[in-house]
């Protein structure tokens, strides 16, 4: 929100926000508004905004109001046609800030215009101080400490075409990168707001390594006192293995990578560009550049086998990973929005998944075996029991690998195969973009 706030004040308008995401619904500012900009940057601020369009259609029905973000795009005309006049995707500033300028009234005649941007945004400093402080958003959790974290981002877009990934739909294998003096700016203005880590958000992270090195090593001589983490894939881990000591020196801490599974077959059809064989090498990697690899997974696809859960967990464990897992990653389940690559996999389309469902914002799927579908509801399920403090993090993923192993027949781990280091750096968020929204979540949108 505070990237496009920016270039909306840029242009002469009053801008408010309002952060669903850590602050109670406010009336008063949807009653103040001419026209309300939603952001969607993934599949569960979608399935939230459509709700959070919903309520502001309801109060002010003439009112306009414009998706924006990366997901704006993914959902049919039929579902944001009922709540929303604009729907931008990409590198959507130029075209918000147009339409506002306009302020652009609902049109009750023809289709919601939609539309994908890929031309590069100007590069901005993002209006954060529209935001709540820092304090209520995702900290770091290291060494015993808690710091507060600033999230930003080095590029957009991506240069790979995973198909299970939003991206391709979007960027079509294009990366936008952002301009290093405002990216230096934004870090000043965290940095005197209380950030002590800097999280970057970048799909990639080393989409553009020219870039990456040059923006890691002008923070780290700007701001020698933040620490950072980076999302990587596996295939960059390996064929960039010669920076990670480099890395580690300027302090990143850790490296989010998309392991997503240890079924090569599965890997295959997601088009992830590494196998499992390759898993091991890149943590290996990492930990010998002094860093940290916190995996994220999608263990339940339609290919998934009622055993990848339980080998996967091995995995985990034979890594020493455990404390470097979040267990709502155990239950993600593959999502297919519209224009989603896994469309284009032979016979998914008609032989795999079924109808779309415009509730969910997704095509709908059944495993071939129903006890896989069965253990991934008992597995996100104590995510999130977990997630409401039941459990706490180490005893949540015994109980997963337990039901995975009662799944296949086979005893319950021991307490000790879920090795634990508490000192493992990661952030406090404990849920996902891939995860399906809660109900909590809803009922925080929906009233």
């Amino acid at each position: 929100m505070a990237w496009p706030a920016a270039a909306l004040l840029s242009a002469g308008h009053s801008v408010q926000a309002m952060d669903l995401a850590v602050e109670e619904w406010d009336d008063a500012k949807v009653a103040w508004a001419d026209v309300v900009g939603i952001s969607v940057p993934m599949h569960t601020a979608m399935r939230l905004g459509v709700e959070t369009a919903r309520r502001i259609r309801t109060a002010r029905p003439g009112l306009g109001i414009a998706f924006y973000g990366l997901y704006a795009a993914a959902a049919s005309d039929r579902v944001v046609g009922e709540v929303a006049d604009r729907a931008i995707a990409g590198e959507y500033t130029a075209e918000l800030v147009d339409w506002v300028g306009k302020l652009a009234g609902r049109s009750l005649e023809g289709a919601v215009p939609i539309s994908i941007s890929t031309v590069r945004s100007s590069s901005l400093v993002p209006a954060r101080g529209l935001l709540p402080a820092l304090d209520r958003y995702a900290c770091m959790n290291h060494g015993g400490t808690r710091r507060l974290v600033g999230y930003v981002e080095g590029s957009r877009g991506c240069r790979h075409r995973c198909r299970h990934c939003p991206l391709p739909a979007v960027y079509d294998g294009r990366y936008r990168i952002v301009d290093l003096e405002s990216i230096l700016a934004d870090l000043q203005w965290l940095t005197e707001n209380g950030a002590e880590h800097i999280t970057f958000g970048d799909p990639d992270f080393l989409n553009g390594p020219a870039h990456a090195r040059r923006l890691i090593e002008a923070a780290h001589s700007e701001f020698p006192d933040l620490t950072f983490d980076l999302t990587v894939k596996v295939e960059h881990i390996l064929a960039h293995s010669s920076i990670w000591v480099e890395m580690a020196k300027r302090n990143v801490l850790f490296v989010v990578s998309a392991f997503e599974t240890v079924n090569d077959r599965v890997l295959a059809y997601l088009d992830k560009g590494h196998t499992v064989s390759e898993l091991g090498k890149a943590v290996t990697v990492l930990r010998e550049a002094g860093l940290v690899v916190r995996p994220s997974w999608l263990p339940f696809t339609p290919w998934t086998e009622l055993s990848d859960l339980d080998e996967i967990f091995s995995f985990i464990a034979d890594q020493g990973l455990m404390g470097a897992t979040d267990p709502v990653q155990m239950g993600i389940r593959l999502l297919v929005p519209e224009g989603s690559l896994v469309l284009s996999i032979p016979g998914a389309r008609h032989q795999i998944l079924g109808s779309y469902d415009f509730g969910t914002l997704t095509y709908t799927w059944q495993s071939p075996d129903p006890a896989v579908d069965e253990l991934q509801q008992r597995v996100l399920a104590l995510a999130e029991e977990g997630s409401r403090g039941e459990m706490d993090v180490r005893n949540t993923l015994h109980a997963q690998w337990s039901a995975a192993r009662h799944a296949i027949g086979e005893p319950p781990p021991s307490v000790d195969e879920v090795d634990w280091e508490e000192s493992v750096p990661g952030l406090t968020e404990s849920w996902f973009c891939c995860a399906e929204p809660t109900e909590i979540q809803m009922a925080g949108v929906s009233g």
